[in-house]
């Protein structure tokens, strides 16, 4: 075992490295660049065995990145904002062909205006592409969830690419102690998948050719059952880590302090250690408040949120994105998911375009929930401005 202090950025690199990847398609954009030239320092040290494409765009990268695949390559990429916009349409294209690429998403807000600061739009709007998304905490989870993306991705009954996504600067440029897993750990946890290339250079065929609707749909049926597949997996596979390697992060969400409690806030990303922080102090007053961890977007964890909610009055859902018109995006899937249980959910959405989220700001969501028990608030939206 070795403990590294490195960056978030760092921690991703590791773990594609760990991964035993073996093409890396990317163009470089803030706060993300640092991941790949961590793998180009790698391969300059002879540490790493891959192959980097410098191509000319972030769509190139995802171009490059579903040929490879398309080939049998165990293929990373990684981006940010604008990048992953640039990407959308071949999104599209890497989960409909059901390839198991694994993208880091370094969160950063879009724009315009300009901004290098963290939010989770950016990863959030691509909910509806088929790709697995799973949030990260901390250096050690991305490290980690990197790894376990692989088992997933690469299951035959799942088959669906799957971004992993951490907060810029916040986590990317902020160094902590990490725990290296050893090569030998990881090849035994995460052994090499057979899959026969789907392409052939001395026999060439035609792929995604057009559809008539009955074929179309039957396809689109089969992605959606792929990633209710990938639900119960996400979860074995972090059960599983947990043995070998003695962490686990709940697998779809995680509870914290919910026992006993009234209230709680539903939370994703690396704001979650504030949020913990705060039902701390608050419980040594005797609040009777909690926290669920949100770490699968996609697949939404709804039955399991509604498990976890089953003994509470009030959740608040702490979004760093909006759904113009509609309020946050997670709180829109929370809400639908919640709808059966006599519970009240509100939303706060702050955070963005890396705006502080204080401990103050946490402690007035919680309170605003709290008297939500008893009063029904005048809007279920709330921003942080």
């Amino acid at each position: 075992m070795v403990i590294k202090v490195i960056t978030g950025n760092e921690a991703a690199a590791y773990g594609a490295r760990l991964s035993r990847v073996e093409i890396v398609p990317a163009y470089p954009i803030t706060p993300q660049t640092t991941i790949v030239e961590q793998i180009a320092e790698f391969i300059a040290n002879g540490e790493m065995h891959v192959e980097l494409m410098r191509v000319e765009s972030e769509y190139a990268a995802m171009g490059a990145c579903i040929g490879a695949s398309l080939m049998g390559a165990r293929t990373f990429t990684a981006t940010s904002s604008q990048g992953l916009a640039f990407m959308h349409e071949l999104t599209h294209w890497a989960a409909g062909s059901r390839l198991p690429i694994v993208m880091g998403i370094v969160n950063r807000a879009l724009a315009p205006p300009w901004n290098l600061w963290p939010d989770q739009q950016d990863a959030l709007s691509q909910r509806d592409t088929g790709w697995l998304s799973l949030f990260c905490e901390n250096n050690q989870e991305i490290l980690d969830t990197c790894i376990q993306a692989y088992r997933i991705a690469e299951h035959p009954e799942v088959l669906l690419p799957m971004m992993f996504s951490f907060d810029g600067f916040a986590l990317s440029h902020m160094a902590e102690p990490v725990e290296l897993p050893t090569q030998e750990k990881v090849d035994a946890f995460l052994p090499r998948a057979v899959r026969p290339p789907l392409l052939d250079v001395d026999d060439p065929t035609t792929l995604f050719s057009v559809v008539a609707p009955e074929q179309y749909v039957e396809l689109r049926y089969w992605m959606d059952k792929a990633a209710y597949a990938a639900k119960q997996l996400i979860l074995e596979v972090d059960k599983e880590f947990g043995k070998t390697f003695g962490r686990s992060y709940g697998g779809l969400l995680k509870g914290y302090k919910l026992k006993g409690a009234k209230v709680a806030l539903l939370a994703a990303g690396s704001i979650c250690g504030t949020v913990r922080e705060v039902v701390d102090s608050m419980r040594r007053r005797g609040e009777k408040v909690g926290m669920i961890k949100l770490r699968s977007f996609r697949p939404f964890p709804r039955e399991e949120l509604r498990h976890a909610c089953e003994d509470l009055k009030v959740i608040g859902v702490l979004d760093q994105s909006c759904s113009f018109g509609m309020g946050g995006i997670i709180f829109s899937d929370a809400a639908a998911a919640l709808q059966p249980l006599d519970l009240r959910v509100l939303d706060f959405i702050a955070g963005l375009g890396g705006r502080d989220i204080t401990t103050r700001d946490v402690w007035r969501m919680f309170k605003r929930c709290i008297r939500a028990v008893k009063q029904k608030p005048a809007r279920a939206v709330e921003w942080f401005v």
